[in-house]
């Protein structure tokens, strides 16, 4: 990638294998679809090794010192945007934000002219989030930027799907043999699918529930498993994973009502006894509260909701730094 100036910093591997798994050599990070186990573990490794860093007085390494990283998000964002901006500043790159509102977009101009008269100001990583399904694709193939899908239409969202991943090895100790239920609109859910393709690459099962309204045509094509009830889903569940239930997709009569998608969907408390007391309980955020998840259990022991967001800091910093050339080493940073 063209202007990038690595920096040497050693980071210790989290894994006494991570040596012997191969080197990232993808220019871009588009979708967990089109990723290896391999590829998936080096960049859940190497976020182990730089959860550390935010742990630090001084939450800094200068691993990508020189870098300038634009976070380009047509879509509002809040968890994304700033745990990417987090992310870029931890390993001492520079950082842009531009929003569509902040944009020439709004003035007519195109998305490649955007990205073109961007990369003419000389950076090196475009972190795109946008409505329409593909778009970071078509810069990707059109730019000389790493491009870093933050979340594309009703397509995939990836650094969602490392960061869930991710959590649920560091709680579960594991990813392969867990089963997984994922509650909610699956249908529009960008954060299922990519949590679909990474968790069932490494061997966990997936059970999908939610109104049929809500359900992609052919999802049983994605190796999960259709619960009938949420009764049955939350049956021997390690994780409980759920998902934001879309209001502004009730105006197209999806639904009957919340109340209804409440009672037989939301999980509470009283639902929740259907699954093992040890699952863990999941959401992407944000949440609406009493809705698709009852406050008690977002806030309760087995949530761990907020480490997802701690989680996602180090697993964008790993992106940053693997996308940048960055490789892992023996040694402990300074």
């Amino acid at each position: 990638m063209g202007g990038v100036r690595m920096e040497a910093v050693a980071i210790k591997p989290a894994r006494a294998e991570t040596d012997k798994r191969i080197q990232w050599n993808r220019k871009d990070l588009l979708g967990l679809e089109e990723l290896s186990v391999e590829e998936i573990e080096l960049i859940l490794d190497t976020a182990d090794s730089f959860k550390e860093v935010s742990t630090r007085t001084i939450k800094k390494v200068p691993a990508l010192r020189g870098t300038t990283i634009v976070n380009l998000f047509f879509e509002a964002s809040t968890r994304t945007r700033t745990s990417f901006e987090l992310a870029a500043k931890r390993l001492s790159a520079d950082v842009l934000n531009i929003s569509s509102t902040t944009s020439s977009v709004v003035k007519g101009e195109t998305l490649h002219d955007t990205l073109a008269n961007i990369e003419a100001m000389k950076t090196d990583m475009v972190v795109i989030r946008h409505s329409s399904a593909g778009a970071p694709h078509f810069l990707a193939a059109r730019s000389r930027s790493s491009v870093i899908n933050a979340g594309d239409g009703m397509h995939e969202h990836p650094t969602q799907g490392l960061l869930d991943m991710f959590t649920m090895r560091e709680k579960l100790g594991r990813i392969a043999g867990l089963k997984v239920a994922i509650i909610g609109d699956i249908a529009h859910s960008r954060v299922a699918r990519s949590n679909i393709w990474g968790l069932t690459k490494f061997g966990a099962h997936v059970t999908v529930c939610g109104p049929a309204t809500l359900m992609p045509p052919g999802i049983d094509k994605m190796n999960v498993a259709v619960a009938p009830t949420l009764r049955a889903a939350l049956e021997n569940a390690d994780v409980v994973y759920v998902l934001r239930i879309q209001r502004e997709r009730q105006q197209s009569k999806l639904l009957p009502t919340l109340r209804e998608y409440v009672r037989f969907f939301g999980v509470d408390r009283d639902k929740l006894r259907a699954a093992p007391p040890s699952a863990i309980i999941m959401h992407p955020g944000p949440i609406n509260r009493n809705i698709e998840l009852a406050s008690d259990v977002a806030d309760g022991p087995n949530s761990v909701i907020l480490e997802q967001v701690t989680n996602g800091v180090a697993v964008r910093m790993a992106v940053l730094y693997l996308l940048a050339g960055g490789e892992v080493t023996d040694e402990t940073s300074d």
